[in-house]
């Protein structure tokens, strides 16, 4: 529906002014369901278009989503929309700078239930009204290209910033059903879908989203008789075509682990232009863009069952690792494609019902090619008060074809932080409010929320003495001390060489914190005599900051009572992580059931024998029972500490360690 004023008549009686060929400018085209992600934002836009050859000055003009209130936002002052040129308002629903060239950003959100965009001139003039119904996932809803009159409809394909279609609908298709279920089959299995009335099903078996040149999908079925994720869409003439539906058939398949199978287009992975997994041609490779991707995502669990399959998004992960050829991918669950969670638990060690995003970890780099280090060293942390991402060993198929062993990860996000300190999933404003940071907490390393008032915490632990009773309940006000010497110890104690691997986080009401991430660089071979972790968090509160914030650790280790509280931490995850029996019992599962997966993994993947992979885990194994007897000396050392205090604090825990920790001769 489109409500238009007589501009030129409103000029004429009111002698209003900077009127002129403003009934040109016109709400052009709407997204309310936006499925376009790109660094973990896909906000709502509106589309103003200028119809005219003139350019009409915005400023001070206002859109809304609300005729009641029609000046949520404001045009900055200076904004001008050229003749034949559009414009494009993002609806962020935050107070945030306006874009570069005309890209803006309102401070209200549309609903895809059905809403209004109000767009009204400086005088207090309503220019346009569009109200628009109900609205499909990354369906746009706007004018027809060269319609003048109240057209409007949905469109096939959104065109944000550039002309529209020239065919809008009044509705979607109906999405189909494939009656086959996915799932492990042998010899062959027949597969049928339906749609309703009287809709036209199209199909592929590429992963490719079928279209208008796809072939119908047979009556009597579709036989398949080899691995293959089978894609159906409904079409008809007067209507957008149906979401896309997936199955995969896994034909002969004996895998003794979870499987997760992807389908998607081959572009969106490979392609030179837009594929996530691959390179590309420009200056930037494509899997360090950060755009997200439809892909239909399926788990089945070791039984078999299928637990969800559903649409989603997906883009690479990692950092140096985004270079490797079998890449890490981040699922995400996306409402404009389907559920907004993925409605289970594949975790062992996790009672949560529901996920926002997953992981799916690749580990093929040469330095630690053991496949199992940083699950098997996360895990360790399960006894303590440390968020760490919990793990399952996987197979993944990419549109049919088998992509390999990975390690299922929950993946570190705000929704991660808000499930383990118990926050509910929906109450989406104290989600948005966690603070996450990365390394130094600096600005280029705000995940999600602020870093203003940890950045205070650090510049007042450099400049402050802590012995002063109102400086340190200025601290442990603010950070929670026990969990900072909890991460510390583990950091050192495993020998992370990788430092730039921290991330600390608040949530609302809460004291900073700090979670354990990625560390697979843990336990390298000859880290026995290697100290540089250690050099690194135990240092002159005055040295140069690499890669973290040491000052709070090391301003609160000048305080005699915080230094007697950290060395009985560090004794603590000591005995509770680092005992050998423990230890051992985290690696023999993911050893036996590697054993059992590695020898197709490596025909697919050929950078890794089995004699080099059992090579590797031995002295993986070796440098994690032998390190945490010598730790105590190297810590006693860098800190100065005497005799007497290391038998005080240490030496129950030493003695342990000598007995079990202690390779026969």
């Amino acid at each position: 529906m489109r409500i238009r004023n007589m501009i030129l008549g409103i000029v004429l009686l009111l002698g209003l002014t900077g009127l002129a060929h403003a009934e040109d400018i016109v709400i052009n085209e709407i997204m309310a369901s936006n499925g376009t992600w790109s660094g973990g934002h896909a906000y709502d836009w509106i589309e103003l278009y200028n119809r005219g050859k003139e350019s009409v000055d915005l400023s001070g003009w206002y859109l809304s989503d609300s005729v009641k209130k029609p000046q949520k936002w404001a045009f900055p002052e200076g904004t001008r929309l050229k003749g034949g040129e559009y414009l494009l308002v993002y609806c962020t629903g935050d107070t945030m700078a306006p874009g570069k060239g005309s890209v803006f950003y309102a401070s209200f959100k549309l609903s895809a239930k059905g809403d209004q965009a109000v767009l009204t001139n400086a005088d207090s003039v309503s220019v346009d009204v569009v109200e628009f119904p109900q609205q499909y996932g990354n369906i746009s809803w706007g004018i027809p290209q060269g319609e003048d009159e109240a057209v409007y409809g949905y469109f096939a394909e959104a065109t944000p910033g550039k002309k529209n279609g020239k065919t809008v609908y009044a509705s979607r298709m109906e999405a189909p059903v494939i009656e086959t279920p996915g799932g492990f089959y042998a010899g062959t299995v027949t597969v049928k879908a339906k749609a309703a009335g009287t809709a036209v099903l199209r199909y592929t078996t590429d992963g490719g989203t079928p279209d208008e040149n796809s072939p119908v999908f047979p009556q009597t079925g579709l036989t398949v008789t080899k691995t293959q994720c089978v894609r159906v869409r409904a079409f008809e003439s007067d209507a957008v075509p149906s979401q896309t539906v997936s199955a995969t058939y896994l034909m002969d398949e004996d895998i003794p682990v979870a499987v997760v199978s992807l389908t998607t287009d081959e572009a969106l992975l490979f392609g030179k232009k837009a594929g996530a997994l691959a390179k590309g041609t420009g200056s930037v490779p494509n899997y360090d863009k950060p755009y997200e991707y439809p892909i239909n995502i399926e788990y089945f669990d070791e039984d078999g069952q299928c637990l969800i399959n559903q649409m989603g998004s997906f883009t690479a992960s990692g950092h140096s690792a985004r270079q490797n050829a079998q890449k890490s991918i981040a699922l995400h669950a996306r409402k404009a494609y389907g559920p907004e969670t993925f409605s289970f638990n594949p975790f062992p060690n996790r009672d949560y019902t529901e996920y926002k995003s997953l992981l799916l970890r690749s580990t093929n780099s040469d330095a630690f090619s053991e496949r199992l280090r940083d699950v098997v060293f996360s895990s360790l942390a399960a006894p303590l008060d440390l968020c760490y991402q919990d793990a399952r060993p996987i197979v993944v198929f990419i549109n049919g074809q088998y992509w390999g062993h990975y390690n299922l990860r929950e993946k570190i996000n705000k929704y991660m932080v808000a499930q383990w300190e118990g926050i509910d999933l929906s109450d989406e404003d104290t989600v948005d409010a966690i603070d996450l940071l990365a390394r130094t907490g600096s600005d280029d390393y705000v995940q999600n929320g602020d870093n203003t008032d940890w950045l205070a915490l650090c510049d007042f632990c450099k400049k402050k003495d802590l012995n002063q009773p109102e400086n340190l309940q200025y601290v442990t006000d603010r950070l929670d001390v026990d969990n900072l010497f909890t991460h510390a110890s583990y950091e050192i104690i495993s020998g992370n060489s990788d430092i730039t691997n921290v991330r600390m986080y608040r949530v609302p009401g809460g004291k900073w914190k700090y979670l354990l991430f990625d560390v697979e660089a843990s336990f390298p071979s000859g880290s026995d005599k290697d100290v540089t972790p250690l050099n690194n968090y135990i240092k002159s509160v005055s040295s140069k900051i690499q890669a973290f914030r040491h000052e709070p650790l090391n301003a609160l280790l000048a305080v005699p009572e915080m230094k007697a509280r950290f060395l009985t931490r560090f004794a603590e995850v000591l005995d509770t992580s680092f005992l050998w029996p423990y230890v051992e019992a985290h690696f023999t599962p993911w050893e036996e059931v590697l054993e059992m997966l590695l020898p197709r993994h490596n025909q697919r993947w050929p950078y890794l024998t089995m004699e080099r992979w059992r090579k590797n885990v031995s002295a993986t194994k070796y440098y994690a029972r032998v390190r945490p007897r010598k730790i105590v000396s190297m810590l006693a050392k860098r800190m100065k500490l005497t005799d007497a205090e290391v038998e005080q604090y240490f030496g129950e825990v030493q003695r342990k360690l000598d007995a079990v920790n202690v390779i026969a001769q």
